[in-house]
């Protein structure tokens, strides 16, 4: 037998919690909290309502996007042309011990 429970989701970044919100931790944006309610299957693994469907990598649509410049040539080659708003990059600075 299916339990009912409930999920609380930030509509902005998908952060989940147990607990209502009017502030998400995760982004910070007011008012983006939605209720959604999941069922536990019997043996206890989740399932939520929505599901993904997979696509061919081939039938992706083109979007234009943004590329805003470093500064760096050698870095924004390594990016595709630069860095992507709403992106995140990691950058390591690499130190040579001799």
């Amino acid at each position: 037998m299916a339990k009912q429970s409930t999920v609380f989701v930030c509509s902005n970044c998908g952060n989940e919690s147990s607990k209502w919100f009017g502030k998400c931790p995760a982004c910070n944006e007011w008012n983006t909290c939605y209720e959604e309610k999941i069922s536990t299957k019997s043996n206890g693994k989740a399932s939520t309502k929505k599901q993904a469907t997979p696509i061919k990598l081939n039938e992706v649509k083109k979007q234009d996007i943004v590329k805003t410049s470093t500064g760096f040539n050698e870095l924004d080659r390594v990016l595709g042309g630069g860095l992507v708003k709403g992106s995140l990059t990691l950058l390591r600075r690499r130190t040579r011990y001799w």
